[in-house]
């Protein structure tokens, strides 16, 4: 059975908006190490139309082993907006909870989602999350849209924790 799950970077005073502004600086050296080991299970790389709209304009052309194995993944895109994707992609337009449920009780990889958004509401109260695993960054942003805000009230259980040489540290979490 597959795992649903979610990762983000999480500034020291949780913002999680537009991390390509500000975590970029961290994720080096281990870390890369680490994203791409954790990519070694993941199929299938699930997005909200705005995040899929975000990465297409710029991740499609990126270099380098990370974002080659980003690039191949077989892409998701819950979005009821969208008329067409492309990148490797496929369009939910649907129940995404029914696809996505559907889909995890095949056999293969995991199911990989970016960011803390308003499509995690509806991929928590389906039971879908296995796991979140929230890099907190060594850094102050100020100002921009909070991890969970777009999700309300939620009980996790630590799991895992590993820091990295530069600060960063990556809690896994699952739901209870």
């Amino acid at each position: 059975m597959r795992r649903l799950i979610v990762s983000s970077f999480v500034s020291l005073d949780g913002v999680i908006e537009a991390p390509m502004t500000w975590a970029s600086p961290f994720f080096v050296g281990d870390n890369v190490e680490h994203a791409l080991q954790a990519l070694s299970n993941v199929e299938f790389f699930l997005l909200g139309r705005a995040t899929y709209e975000m990465f297409f304009a710029r991740w499609p052309e990126a270099k380098g082993p990370y974002m080659e194995r980003i690039n191949g993944l077989k892409k998701l895109v819950a979005s009821t907006t969208l008329k067409t994707v492309s990148w490797s992609a496929a369009l939910i337009t649907g129940d995404v909870a029914e696809a996505l449920s559907a889909l995890k009780r095949q056999p293969g990889g995991d199911i990989l989602k970016y960011g803390v958004s308003q499509l995690d509401r509806t991929l928590l109260s389906a039971g879908l999350v296995d796991e979140y695993h929230l890099s907190i960054v060594p850094t102050w942003v100020g100002r921009g849209k909070r991890a969970f805000d777009d999700v309300g009230p939620i009980d996790l259980e630590l799991i895992d924790t590993h820091r990295f040489a530069n600060g960063v540290v990556t809690l896994t979490y699952v739901p209870r």
